[in-house]
């Protein structure tokens, strides 16, 4: 065990913010470690808000954190299952699956609390996670319960064998009926957060689009994917200066509400693995995106 001994320079001060100043980590790491008694205050375990007095001596061992995926009681909005593979339908807001320090509340705690038949030929942390979609878009999702699903499908994914299609909302009237973005995304250089056109390090990525209906400051759009690059969509419509309404990282950043961008997942087509029967599912948005869709209607 290690210990420090609060000086007169710190006393009064939050144990959490005290370990975060002396010990360089995260507030995050730091409270999950005091909860579990890895940190204890004069030989006791205290909150992260216990005020530190003189000569306070704090004992703790290797800070770590519980990397363990627990299943957690969430409802799913499952669209079809059989015993090789599910169909759900994510909200906008969920991660999809824990990392970064966020082992709670995402989409495989779901899962793992709904079922303990899922692949785990993604990992532990991706257990039954054939392919995804960002936090704040909402749709269709395939889900492996099988790790032999598991293998066909990224297969299937990886030679484009199944179809997907998305909608959005995005800024500004598109003139054409339909285009094609062929356009590089790679991380960025400034901000290792974001995803942005560039020809260094980065993949091929192309994205097909067809207006649906125009607005007098926004267009409605569907998009097919012949890549499956991290925020193409986003990326790819902020390259061409009609950035996806409400969008916090991409564009014009100035959001209507915390609902999240105004991309849909709406269309998934795939031959079942075991099976091989063609299956399709098609799903709205939620009410939400449709209340913000109806503020452009009548603006």
């Amino acid at each position: 065990m290690k210990e420090l001994v609060v000086s007169e320079n710190d006393v009064q001060k939050r144990l959490d913010i005290y370990l975060v100043e002396h010990l360089n980590e995260s507030r995050n790491l730091i409270l999950k470690n005091i909860k579990n008694g890895n940190i204890l205050v004069n030989g006791n375990i205290e909150k992260g808000g216990y005020t530190l007095k003189l000569n306070d001596k704090i004992t703790y061992g290797e800070l770590k954190i519980d990397t363990t995926i627990k299943g957690e009681d969430i409802p799913l909005d499952i669209l079809y299952e059989d015993d090789d593979i599910m169909v759900v339908n994510k909200k906008s807001g969920m991660v999809v699956h824990p990392g970064n320090g966020n082992y709670e509340h995402t989409l495989v705690n779901a899962l793992i609390g709904y079922t303990d038949d899922l692949s785990d030929e993604g990992g532990t942390e991706r257990v039954g996670i054939v392919h995804r979609i960002d936090k704040d878009t909402s749709g269709i999702l395939l889900i492996a319960k099988t790790n032999e699903a598991h293998r066909i499908l990224s297969d299937d994914f990886k030679n484009k064998r199944i179809k997907r299609k998305y909608i959005a909302l995005v800024h500004g009237v598109i003139d054409v009926n339909k285009g094609k973005i062929s356009a590089p995304i790679g991380r960025s250089k400034t901000d290792r957060k974001k995803m942005c056109v560039t020809d260094e390090n980065s993949k091929t990525a192309v994205t097909n689009f067809t207006v649906l209906e125009r607005y007098k400051k926004a267009t409605l759009i569907e998009l097919v994917l012949e890549t499956g690059r991290t925020h193409q969509i986003r990326v790819h419509m902020d390259y061409i200066k009609h950035p996806v309404v409400n969008d916090p990282i991409y564009g014009f950043r100035k959001t209507i509400n915390d609902y999240g961008q105004m991309l849909h997942a709406e269309y998934l087509g795939f031959n079942h693995p075991i099976t091989h029967k063609f299956m399709e599912f098609e799903v709205k948005p939620e009410k939400e995106f449709y209340e913000i869709l109806d503020m452009f209607k009548n603006s």
